[in-house]
């Protein structure tokens, strides 16, 4: 999506592919762009969407939960066993662990202890209860359940700031987070947008724009990117769609992503998570 000018005249421009071939909207702005551009941008971007990706992801929905409701009950066991161990390498291995997929399958499921350090350990196994909790539960998303991941996440190799919102200023590369002493209620806002959205938007879009504001925030000392990773899952699942796994191996055009704007990463996750589950659409 791209702000056009033509003959001193401002526009919306997007561009998509439908039916194969590439489609075109527009939407006339005015001689000025207005003070609520990002929100003028957000709704064309959706109408947009409607059109054919929004009917996509529901589809992708649609036909795992098929899929999943035929499984028995001891296989869908070792599918979410399996999920975790997925889930919690991929997302502690882009904030540094050095723990690899195959000691994280065998610590979870085997318990046996990779010789790493016991910090990445202890990581591991707490990010693993955390997630299963996320999957098997159907717990409403609170200030207080976001402070009980982090205090689970950390309690044990970084109890000084294990469930607490920061109480310091920091940056991420050239962005600088909001001032920590504003951030009781800049969360409390957080939460108030999301009840607000959580039954407007779709689902994927929610849990896209959730992690992304979260992010920004950037609440914690340690551990906003897994905390905000967790959001997606817990979205997902309430919704009955498949969860989606950020992968190590792409973490840079995800970071790539945030760095952008939200309507940026918005359709970044689109992508991502329609070439995922491309498999759902082609039955």
């Amino acid at each position: 999506m791209k702000i056009v000018t033509r003959n001193n005249f401002y526009y919306l421009g997007y561009s998509f592919r439908k039916d194969g071939k590439v489609a075109y909207r527009e939407r006339y702005i005015g001689k000025t762009l207005p003070e609520n551009i990002e929100e003028i941008k957000e709704a064309f971007l959706r109408k947009c969407l409607q059109e054919t990706v929004i009917k996509k992801l529901n589809r992708i929905r649609d036909e795992f939960q098929k899929e999943w409701k035929r499984l028995p009950e001891s296989i869908k066991k070792k599918e979410i066993l399996d999920l975790s161990v997925k889930f919690t390498y991929n997302t502690n291995a882009i904030e540094g662990s050095t723990i690899t997929e195959d000691e994280t399958d065998d610590l979870l499921k085997r318990k046996i202890s990779p010789n790493k350090p016991i910090e990445d350990v202890k990581e591991t196994i707490n990010h693993a209860k955390i997630f299963l909790r996320v999957f098997n539960e159907n717990n409403e998303l609170s200030l207080g359940l976001l402070l009980d991941w982090h205090k689970e996440l950390f309690e044990e190799t970084k109890h000084d700031i294990a469930g607490n919102w920061r109480d310091y200023s920091v940056s991420v590369g050239y962005y600088r987070a909001p001032d920590w002493q504003d951030l009781e209620q800049i969360m409390k806002d957080f939460m108030l947008w999301y009840n607000k959205n959580k039954r407007v938007l779709h689902p994927i879009e929610f849990a896209a724009r959730a992690h992304y504001k979260f992010e920004k925030i950037h609440p914690f000392g340690d551990g906003n990117g897994r905390v905000g990773r967790l959001i997606i899952a817990h979205i997902l699942k309430k919704n009955r769609f498949p969860l989606l796994v950020v992968k190590y191996k792409k973490r840079k055009a995800y970071y790539h992503a945030l760095e952008k704007d939200e309507n940026y990463f918005f359709n970044y996750i689109i992508r991502r998570y329609i070439n995922e589950f491309k498999r759902y659409l082609e039955k």
